[in-house]
């Protein structure tokens, strides 16, 4: 069997993009993705199973049992058939060259950074930048190859992250320029014409890897790196986090909302970390340079005025 357009994905926004392409561009033909047991080897935020969508629009699912697309089932799949063009969206692994292989037109995805591509090749890019505080973020599809990352540009978008932006509204901007960037590349690809640029005067550099340990808060950072780390690592992700008085995981505050409170108040009298008032169920904490506000937080335990946030 022939499937023209494919997309890879585990995440809700993969759902989001398979429903605009079918509701706004083609048919989707296919949606390959992972079974719910292999989410238990690999840490998935955000993840969400697409059976949905065979329900919604009678596109078939293929739930791959290996998340790199190694499974005797999924490269069964994959040599009984045949692929015109693949779009992978919040799939989170290097594609091999043997499924890439199987695809004519190639399979496509995205990454970014505030500079241009091979700069900023890696991990959680848009974590990243929001953690790093970079107010811009530009967003390449490219053209897949077995290396991660790679130059083979097909078109470019940029979007602002502004201070009012968490991971989450940075994502509802990713996924605006994505739209627009996938109508572009099956436009080309109904035209039978996609041009790839993979000249760059650039030079590589590379986000490592983020886990939920990453998301560790130090009050001994300015608030500043505070306030982006935090914002950086919130809903879909685990959240940042530091523990109260004692590290102890029964004492483990986690925190999802906060922003910079007052850096001209001498909060000399308090230590790093200290909760210096609470208004509205708010924490007030000082800062190195001055102070944070804690809007929204789990904690299990009563917090209190002089406790430590460490």
């Amino acid at each position: 069997m022939k499937y023209r357009v494919v997309v890879f994905g585990v995440k809700d926004t993969s759902e989001n993009i398979v429903t605009f392409i079918q509701e706004n561009i083609c048919p989707v033909d296919l949606v390959i993705t992972i079974s719910p047991e292999v989410t238990k080897k690999n840490q998935v935020s955000g993840y969400k199973g697409l059976s949905v969508l065979t329900e919604k629009y009678g596109i078939p699912v293929h739930e791959a049992d290996s998340y790199f697309l190694t499974d005797e089932k999924t490269q069964g799949f994959l040599a009984e058939n045949e692929f015109d063009i693949g779009i992978s969206m919040g799939w989170q692994r290097l594609i091999p060259k043997s499924v890439l292989d199987r695809f004519r037109y190639g399979i496509y995805g995205f990454h970014g950074n505030c500079g241009y591509l091979p700069f900023g090749r890696g991990r959680s890019p848009l974590n990243w930048s929001i953690i790093l505080g970079d107010t811009r973020f530009n967003l390449n599809l490219f053209r897949y190859d077995e290396k991660a990352d790679s130059p083979n540009v097909f078109a470019t978008e940029m979007f602002s992250i502004t201070p009012h932006d968490d991971i989450r509204t940075a994502q509802y901007k990713n996924m605006i320029c994505s739209k627009s960037l996938i109508r572009k590349l099956l436009a080309a690809y109904e035209r039978g014409s996609i041009t790839i640029r993979t000249e760059s005067k650039d030079f590589n550099s590379w986000y490592q890897k983020r886990t939920a340990i990453d998301g560790k808060v130090d009050f001994h950072n300015r608030t500043r790196e505070i306030f982006n780390l935090i914002r950086g690592v919130a809903v879909p992700f685990p959240g940042a986090f530091a523990y109260v008085n004692e590290e102890q995981e029964d004492r483990k505050i986690t925190i999802w909302e906060a922003h910079p409170f007052d850096e001209m108040i001498d909060f000399s009298a308090y230590a790093p970390g200290e909760v210096i008032d609470i208004f509205d169920g708010k924490l007030v904490v000082r800062t190195v340079d001055g102070s944070l506000l804690i809007d929204r937080f789990e904690y299990s335990r009563d917090i209190k005025t002089g406790d430590i946030l460490k």
